[in-house]
């Protein structure tokens, strides 16, 4: 590699330690060749030799001229881009989350980073065949990579590597993705799509009463078509603007009458892209104006910004927080700052983009993971050069280049969506985000209706500012809300299925107001459990511990965690038996016995199952908003973001199965979300009504809610978490330590317990079986380690739990098994 040094005997030496996408312990040190010292610059991408002949994109963390002393260090290949494309303050952020949650500072770069950003020897390249460009703009190197494409359609970068024979190949890709010539080779996900309302006008020579009275007497001869044109006329003497599906109701015709009217040029058609919220959402309308309760809330934000750098906003749902939001924004993007909106579901970034494109048009942008990798990377070079001042986004936003962040708001910030799981890093978005909001001097406004805990915790204990909004907005009644027993309702005989008389009958007034009604059962699915009615035997998943839920749509029996499938059974596998009984209740369920039991109503179900293909969920809200639909069944989906103004009846199917759920936060999860979904009732002029079905009616859980009590929730909750050692008064590690062997497994995970215990005693329980306790095929052993953090070192803590999994993989007794260690993991 001696080519790459400078004959100018007195160059510096120049070493980068550079993070690699990969879970590996640590940095990786690379020589840097003397032509690219003036290049070598923290937050650049470098290409890089690692291992015998993989190729990485990795981020220069530091430059120095020191040498590694134990081994040699390779050159890199070349440094691609002409300036950072990560902040030093992005690396410090990186690197506290590395060391907050236990892992590598590579497996956070691959979190963070979009892959078009991070390219690796196997990545597939494609070429774009709906880009137009000019091929002379092209250098001889680009036209050979453009060649070997429209040959073979799709290349990995070590395949380019080999046409052009050189090792130095991503400063052509990268110029050839900036063009949009090529793309990275991915399923091209949804992206977001406005909403078009169709609206129809007459024919301006229709407008002559002459040509009219004639069109009249033609239309005679095609009743329908007649139909529609006399509801057109009544609908723009009372509206104005008349929408097709407003003809459709009014009129009593189907949409093949108005295409012919259409097609013989009577009517116009002109899509017209509209907010997805009624005008009963008060925050659509572009010139509002805060109410009292919500320009004290506003006030006493800014006021709490000055010695706070974090501010819960409690207010209730409907209270219009969002609005709150709207004037925040305006304020920071006066004084020249971005901005951040983080939202907890995907789902729900294409419903906000509307309200906020009406004040703030193309200032704002949407980030989530369902854009694809092209769209991603060109995001972030927007952000960096500070072309975006508003981004909003799902958890993986927070990652974003921000170079002059002023403001972050975590909307819904008590919800789970903001917890990454798997891979690693496993963090909570609301919760880093607060650390970047103080490392970059930014204000953070969390928001919720029914705020997280520790949250409010937090905020009673002075660490963040609290404001409350505890009206709603324009005087809107919060829903009324009936408990009914199933278990009365069973034995008088009253409910049909699993439904009560008593929601039956709601439904039925619901429905002849012409109002809409939401359904919420949180299981999908048909039943979840199958069980032999002779032996008791329950078909279960070949890959892990849990029963198999069948599916009427598919026929078959699937597992909710790896994805298994088998044909459903008939007769007992294992007696032979024919007496299959179905226990549970899911949402495919719930919908089909009510197709029985209202054979005449629209109904529809939104749920993983539903919503899986691209824009089928938005396609379902349409349909919900544009009154397609009457009843609309659902999981947690149906939970957040529907504020429809004609919404007025929410059912509870079930609220049993979240309440008796065996984890300490089910309490304070049911409450958060049964309260949302109560929220979703109601209109400006009419209170809505919530309908609870459930076992226990005297359980404390549902009387908070009938009450909208969450301080007493709070208090109740903190005495238990106090005495039982949970968060907010305990800090939770837990370790998964996971094998194909069981019986390696447990005794593996007894040894490592013992090694901790010798540390830290009582505060390390277990090891024992999670609740499902194979998945995948691998058996589970959990360890949790609780932390009292007023007394004792939560970082001495984990650097001895650093120190015990690293010398645990490195022993070969424990071949074949792997540690998950996961901070703050509920």
């Amino acid at each position: 590699m001696k080519d790459f040094e400078a004959a100018d005997p007195n160059h510096q030496t120049l070493f980068v330690e550079v993070i690699l996408p990969l879970a590996i312990p640590r940095t990786y040190t690379y020589r840097v060749p003397a032509t690219l010292n003036d290049f070598a610059e923290k937050g650049r991408r470098a290409v890089v030799q690692f291992g015998k002949s993989k190729i990485y994109t990795a981020i220069i963390h530091s430059v120095s001229k020191q040498a590694p002393e134990k081994y040699e260090a390779k050159y890199l290949l070349d440094i691609i881009d002409p300036q950072p494309i990560v902040h030093l303050v992005q690396l410090e952020f990186w690197q506290w989350i590395a060391d907050y949650y236990l892992c590598t500072l590579g497996e956070v770069m691959a979190a963070a980073l979009p892959s078009a950003l991070k390219l690796a020897s196997e990545t597939r390249i494609v070429l774009n065949l709906e880009h137009t460009f000019d091929r002379n703009l092209l250098n001889d190197k680009e036209f050979l990579i453009l060649d070997a494409l429209e040959l073979r359609h799709e290349l990995s970068i070590s395949e380019i590597t080999k046409i052009l024979a050189q090792k130095s190949i991503f400063p052509l890709l990268k110029s050839l993705l900036d063009k949009k010539i090529i793309f990275i080779s991915e399923e091209i996900s949804e992206k977001y799509q406005p909403k078009k309302l169709s609206i129809i006008t007459l024919n301006d020579f229709y407008e002559d009463r002459e040509n009219l009275k004639q069109l009249f007497s033609v239309l005679e001869r095609a009743p329908k078509q007649l139909d529609a044109l006399l509801a057109y006329m009544k609908l723009k003497k009372e509206f104005g603007e008349v929408k097709k599906a407003a003809i459709i109701e009014e009129g009593g015709v189907n949409s093949a009458a108005i295409k012919a009217l259409i097609d013989k040029d009577i009517f116009i058609q002109v899509d017209k892209v509209v907010s997805r919220f009624s005008s009963f959402d008060n925050s659509v309308a572009s010139d509002f104006i805060l109410s009292e309760d919500q320009n004290l809330a506003f006030q006493q934000i800014k006021e709490s910004f000055i010695e706070k750098s974090t501010v819960l906003l409690h207010g209730i749902t409907s209270s219009g927080k969002t609005q709150i939001y709207i004037r925040l924004i305006e304020e920071y993007l006066a004084k020249g700052n971005q901005v951040l909106y983080l939202l907890p579901e995907i789902a729900l970034t294409g419903q906000m983009i509307d309200r906020l494109k009406i004040y703030f048009g193309n200032q704002i942008i949407v980030y989530h993971s369902r854009f694809n990798d092209n769209e991603r990377a060109e995001i972030w070079q927007k952000v960096l050069t500070n072309e975006v001042k508003i981004v909003l986004g799902a958890r993986s936003s927070v990652f974003l280049p921000f170079c002059d962040l002023g403001l972050i708001i975590v909307d819904e910030e008590h919800e789970a969506s903001f917890k990454q799981y798997d891979p690693a890093p496993r963090y909570n978005a609301r919760d880093i985000a607060i650390i970047l909001g103080n490392m970059v001097k930014a204000k953070v406004l969390l928001g919720s209706a029914t705020p997280a805990l520790e949250t409010y915790f937090n905020a009673l204990s002075n660490k963040y500012g609290l404001v409350k909004l505890l009206t709603r907005y324009g005087g809107v009644k919060l829903p009324e809300i009936e408990v009914v027993s199933i278990t009365e309702e069973k034995a008088r005989k009253l409910n049909k299925e699993n439904f009560s008389s008593v929601l039956l009958n709601q439904i039925d007034q619901t429905l002849a107001q012409k109002e809409q009604v939401i359904l919420f059962q949180n299981r999908r699915g048909y039943v979840p459990v199958l069980i032999c009615k002779t032996c008791g035997n329950t078909p279960k998943c070949i890959n892990c511990d849990v029963s198999l839920t069948y599916h009427k749509a598919s026929g078959k029996l699937h597992c909710h965690y790896c994805g298994y499938k088998e044909e459903n059974i008939t007769e007992c596998p294992a007696c032979g038996s024919r007496h299959i009984e179905y226990k549970g209740l899911g949402t495919e369920k719930v919908e089909d016995d009510l197709k029985v039991l209202l054979p005449d109503v629209k109904i529809a179900r939104m749920d993983y199952d539903t919503t899986r293909n691209k824009n089928a969920h938005q396609i379902i809200l349409n349909d919900f908003e544009d009154r397609k639909i009457d009843i609309l069944v659902g999981t947690q989906m149906v939970a957040k973001g529907l504020d429809f103004d004609n919404i007025t009846l929410i059912g509870i199917i079930n609220a049993d199965s979240m309440i008796q759920f065996p984890d300490f936060r089910a309490y304070e999860r049911s409450f958060q979300m049964l309260s949302q979904v109560a929220g979703r009732a109601g209109r400006r002029n009419k209170q809505g009504k919530v309908i609870i079905q459930t076992y226990d009616v005297k359980h404390r859980v549902i009387k908070q809610i009938v009450a909208n009590d969450y301080e007493g929730m709070y208090r109740e909750e903190m005495i238990e978490r106090k005495q039982f050692r949970y968060p907010p008064f305990y800090k939770i590690i837990q370790i998964d330590i996971k094998h194909k062997d069981l019986g390696k497994l447990l005794m593996i995970a007894e040894q490592f317990a013992k090694e901790l215990k010798l540390h830290l005693g009582d505060l390390v329980l277990g090891p024992q079986s999670p609740l499902i306790g194979r998945v995948r095929n691998y058996y589970i052993q959990c360890i949790i380690i609780k932390i009292d953090w007023k007394n004792q070192s939560v970082v001495k803590i984990k650097n001895l739990l650093k120190e015990k999994v690293i010398l645990f993989e490195a022993d070969k007794l424990n071949k074949g098994a792997f540690v998950v260690v996961d901070v703050d993991p509920y």
